[in-house]
């Protein structure tokens, strides 16, 4: 069903339709903050891996220091 579903003719018409609705002064723009965005995101999926991580490393000196106690 969805064999050849985006051929090269099927971008070349998307990237038409999108400059003509949005101007070609605006794609760039649009471009770079969608770049900055991916960007924030990947950081703060990183932080957020790390502090994971941080906090299963804490999680058995925790245990240890209160079963010794």
């Amino acid at each position: 069903m969805f064999r050849n579903a985006l051929e090269p003719w099927h971008l070349v018409l998307i990237l038409t339709v999108l400059v003509l609705l949005f101007g070609s002064k605006k794609l760039p723009d649009m471009a770079r903050g969608l770049g900055k965005s991916m960007r924030i995101l990947k950081s703060e999926t990183r932080a957020m891996k790390s502090e994971d991580r941080d906090s299963d490393r804490a999680a058995p000196e925790q245990q240890r220091t209160v079963g010794q106690e």
